[in-house]
């Protein structure tokens, strides 16, 4: 259970990250859902989180904005007194083949999901660090595992997720600081309409995942039943990436 924990997840609006919020919320946190676009996403989730008792409540920032999620990390701070759980789910996709990606293309998609991770990390840290203890739930996919073609900076961005959670890991343990990073395969959200059969056709177990398949996983690893496990990567793909 997560009773008076507070919970800042970004994307949290849709898909996975609404999914992670309501599951969270469900356990007993707050909920700081964090949006860059659509703000009636975002308060619905909200609405939808506080329907189990907790304070819930959307706020809006560009995580790939350094300034900003300082920001938006001291609002939540203020508004909720603490923050005990970061989850870095926002993210962005700008597919092409190499060969005609453009810059602007490949450096969006660093910035929102590689970039924006760091940035809310780096600012949440010295929370957790001040009240030895914090729970860090990165992301990222199976793209960034084992690549996905016309997704080289999609691909690039969440295996740099991964990097990023190990030295993490390893940097704030002994303040009894988790990270870990969850890396979804195809699961079905408003990123993945469109994904033909013959793909699915490779996933072992036959279908695609849920958001609250990821969900579950995220809930768990930020209780205290997850509390040595630390520097993880853990697939939730229907053995895809096996």
């Amino acid at each position: 259970m997560l009773n008076s924990k507070v919970a800042l997840i970004t994307g949290g609006g849709r898909g996975i990250g609404r999914a992670i919020a309501l599951k969270m919320a469900e356990e007993g946190a707050s909920i700081a859902v964090i949006y860059s676009g659509n703000r009636d996403a975002a308060e619905e989730t909200a609405r939808a989180a506080g329907e189990y008792g907790v304070m819930a409540e959307a706020l809006k920032c560009d995580v790939s904005d350094f300034s900003a999620a300082k920001t938006v990390v001291e609002a939540v701070k203020t508004r909720f007194g603490t923050i005990d759980i970061l989850v870095n789910n926002a993210g962005v996709t700008a597919d092409g083949l190499v060969m005609t990606m453009k810059e602007d293309a490949f450096d969006r998609v660093i910035a929102v999901n590689l970039k924006g991770a760091f940035n809310m990390i780096r600012h949440v840290t010295p929370i957790f660090v001040k009240k030895r203890g914090g729970r860090i739930i990165n992301i990222s996919s199976v793209a960034g595992l084992i690549g996905n073609p016309g997704q080289a900076n999609y691909a690039a961005s969440k295996a740099g997720v991964v990097g990023l959670t190990k030295a993490i890991a390893r940097e704030l343990s002994s303040r009894n600081i988790c990270c870990n990073a969850i890396a979804p395969g195809f699961i079905r959200t408003g990123m993945t309409e469109g994904i033909d059969s013959p793909l699915i056709g490779q996933i072992p177990l036959g279908r695609m995942g849920t958001p609250e398949d990821v969900a579950s996983l995220a809930a768990f690893l930020a209780s205290d039943g997850a509390a040595y496990i630390t520097g993880e990567v853990v697939r939730v793909d229907g053995g895809l990436a096996m």
